[in-house]
């Protein structure tokens, strides 16, 4: 059955075709027949019940640099009167903006499917709900206190600090065992952020890559190797990591056991999980997971076919459930 489908994403031009996922998913789509919007998660509104949005048509959908897809005008949609699918795709950062549009999408529950599930996706913060998982973890501190920071360090040596709810990578820093400028960046980090910030030791095993694997429905999908770039401990492909093909260990399968039924209660079908070293469980990402075309790449797998699928089959129960 051909559905409509409606993109929350961030904008289209923009988007490197070559390696993008929202990009894979809507190729996907309009492979399956289904119809595409797209719109800008800033011009979502609700007035008299209706949660709707200013979007434009999308078609022909290619890998072609500069003639990547065609659009129409934009218009006023009413995403549970003209959409079956809605896909909360935007990048974070995952902040009051997010957390507003993401209740504003869960309105449209029994109506309109929304993936990830919006309400899920604002209790499962990505290293917030990993702590769900803590046995999996390295040793982990969340705080804003600088005496609670001196003391993890004295205890495990080098660390690395991150925000809460940063995303790519951005604003990881290593402090070494000596502590320099550690007083100076937790001062920087607590300027910038009013939540706590996490504190973590560093893994030399970093060097060997830090997986991404994709779970759909709680399921894996498949995954890859990311390998820090030359200078750099951070592995993240935006920050200039490279990827290999990998397989799981028996530590990261377990890993993936624990939470896939878990996953799938929550209506989280795409998940890309980070696990450091093949043991150490980092991030649980469900707001804007990447890396399915790498990994298709390295597989000859069919990763968004295989989301598609997932969604498609939440989209029949929903019907079924309102019929």
């Amino acid at each position: 059955m051909s559905l409509r489908v409606a993109v929350q994403m961030d904008p289209l031009e923009t988007v490197n075709i070559a390696g993008d996922s929202s990009f894979a998913l809507m190729l996907a789509a309009q492979a399956r027949g289904h119809a595409l919007w797209e719109y800008d998660v800033r011009t979502l509104s609700w007035q008299d019940g209706r949660v709707c949005a200013w979007a434009r048509p999308v078609s022909h959908v290619q890998r072609v640099p500069g003639e990547h897809f065609r659009a129409g005008e934009r218009q006023k949609i009413d995403l549970a009167a003209d959409i079956d699918v809605v896909l909360m795709r935007q990048d974070p950062p995952f902040d009051l903006g997010y957390i507003s549009a993401a209740l504003l999408l869960d309105r449209l529950k029994g109506t309109t499917l929304v993936s990830n599930d919006p309400r899920e996706v604002i209790n499962a913060p990505e290293k917030m709900y990993v702590l769900d998982y803590a046995r999996f973890m390295p040793p982990t501190l969340v705080t804003r206190v600088l005496d609670d920071v001196r003391a993890f360090q004295r205890k495990h040596g080098a660390i690395v600090v991150k925000p809460l709810h940063g995303n790519g990578g951005k604003a990881i820093f290593r402090i070494d065992a000596d502590g320099t400028n550690l007083s100076a960046l937790f001062e920087v980090f607590n300027q910038t952020w009013p939540e706590p910030h996490m504190v973590q030791p560093f893994l030399p095993s970093v060097s060997q890559g830090d997986k991404r694997i994709v779970l759909i429905d709680g399921e894996v999908a498949g995954a890859i190797n990311r390998r820090p770039g030359e200078g750099e401990f951070r592995s993240n492909l935006a920050q200039g990591g490279s990827a290999e093909a990998t397989q799981l260990t028996e530590r990261e399968q377990e890993i993936c056991d624990a939470m896939g039924p878990d996953l799938k209660r929550r209506g989280l079908t795409f998940v890309g999980i980070d696990v450091i070293g093949g043991e150490w469980l980092t991030e649980i990402n469900v707001t804007s997971p990447t890396g399915i075309v790498s990994i298709d790449a390295f597989n000859g797998t069919d990763t968004p076919g295989l989301i598609w699928d997932a969604l498609e089959r939440r989209h029949a129960a929903m019907v079924g459930e309102r019929a």
